[in-house]
């Protein structure tokens, strides 16, 4: 389930990204930091992204130019992952 939340009023309100029960950093690129982000809100728990500057010279800030934060349902579930390691004698 995806919602929209309002920048001005929602996302100011629940003081995202700052409250965030989760933050990864997803990506870099020349001039931004890219985030994934979950949240609590109203009992459920959301997904969304952001970019923020990746030196104190750039000025950028999360969701600088959007009016709304699209926002996807999550739920904590327990992964299995495979993976390479060095074998052992």
């Amino acid at each position: 389930m995806k919602i929209n939340l309002d920048k001005k009023f929602m996302i100011n309100e629940l003081d995202l990204p700052y409250t965030a029960i989760f933050d990864e950093i997803t990506d870099t690129s020349r001039w931004s930091i890219h985030h994934r982000i979950i949240f609590p809100y109203q009992g459920k728990f959301y997904e969304a992204y952001y970019r923020e500057g990746a030196t104190e010279m750039q000025d950028e800030s999360p969701w600088e130019y959007d009016e709304t934060v699209e926002c996807t349902e999550v739920e904590l579930k327990e992964v299995k992952v495979k993976k390479w390691v060095i074998k052992e004698d």
